[in-house]
């Protein structure tokens, strides 16, 4: 992998927030969301440490599966990072 200046390492936790945020979005009306918190703590050493968390809350009559959801919006923030650093 190729060195990553920081303003990469910005722009690579703005790509993980974005990306889980619009997948969530695609997929829950906002209505349905009382909360939604996306953490993204980056490490770059000789290797990309990334971690990614999502804390979502849905409404109660949500028939959205939260776990479910989440687990996505993090395989789509990964995908995406994936095409930007490759």
């Amino acid at each position: 992998m190729r060195r990553l200046t920081d303003q990469e390492l910005d722009e690579l936790s703005e790509l993980a927030i974005e990306s889980a945020e619009n997948f969530i979005f695609s997929k829950v009306s906002k209505k349905e969301i009382l909360d939604l918190d996306i953490n993204v703590e980056l490490r770059y050493n000789d290797v990309l440490d990334l971690n990614i968390l999502v804390d979502l809350d849905l409404d109660e009559l949500s028939s959205v599966n939260e776990k479910i959801i989440v687990e996505e919006a993090i395989d789509a923030s990964l995908e995406n990072i994936g095409k930007f650093l490759y």
